[in-house]
């Protein structure tokens, strides 16, 4: 597939061909949907938590006789019929974790990346610099190549601090190193800008990986 590179005022600098492995495959959505169902649940602390019988206070003497009152029969006030008592089958701490090999998650990176080629939500980026964090230079950007307004996701060949510093103030923006991003991250976004030369750099992130890479 093959795009025009924008420069930051929005004229044509040229075109590129994108790599057809990366962003011309046919989108597999289970992969999609695993990815961003393993990225929400991991984004959970799981720290939720009651106490049971055997952890409130009280208990000990029998709170009242065992017959005649009507009520249900308890030996304790830790009972969980009483108000104060413990749960019953309530939640405890654990760990929201799925386990994805690396092949789904690439494909799924892939996927989500050819989906915004196909829509055409996706902008390439001659490489420019911020010598300060200034936000208006990045606004001015965004709306000269028309994705102001959008949920965005800025793809950098590094990380560039003075950059990230200049955008993190525009609502709906994002900014990631190319090699670093989710399918998640893409899903997230309505429109993809990526640098020219981070092209080359999300094309290397599919190459071998550990297993803890996403």
């Amino acid at each position: 597939m093959t795009v025009d590179v924008l420069t930051k005022d929005g004229a044509k600098a040229g075109s590129i061909e994108l790599p057809a492995s990366v962003f011309g495959i046919e989108p597999s959505e289970q992969a999609m949907y695993q990815a961003v169902r393993a990225y929400l649940a991991h984004r959970r602390q799981g720290t939720h938590k009651v106490k049971t019988r055997a952890e409130v206070s009280g208990g000990g003497k029998k709170p009242f006789k065992q017959k005649g009152t009507g009520g249900a029969r308890r030996g304790t006030s830790r009972s969980p019929l009483n108000p104060g008592g413990g749960k019953i089958h309530g939640p405890f701490p654990h760990l929201y974790h799925i386990e994805l090999s690396v092949k789904v998650k690439r494909l799924a990176r892939k996927s989500a990346l050819t989906l915004r080629a196909r829509e055409n939500n996706l902008v390439v980026l001659e490489d420019f610099t911020v010598s300060a964090p200034k936000t208006r230079e990045v606004a001015s950007m965004l709306k000269a190549i028309k994705v102001d307004g959008s949920k965005v996701l800025l793809l950098l060949p590094k990380s560039n601090e003075t950059f990230v510093k200049s955008a993190r103030n525009i609502a709906g923006v994002t900014t990631f190193p190319a090699d670093k991003i989710s399918a998640y991250d893409v899903l997230s976004h309505g429109k993809l800008v990526i640098f020219k030369s981070a092209i080359e750099t999300l094309a290397n992130s599919f190459g071998e990986v550990n297993e803890g890479d996403a």
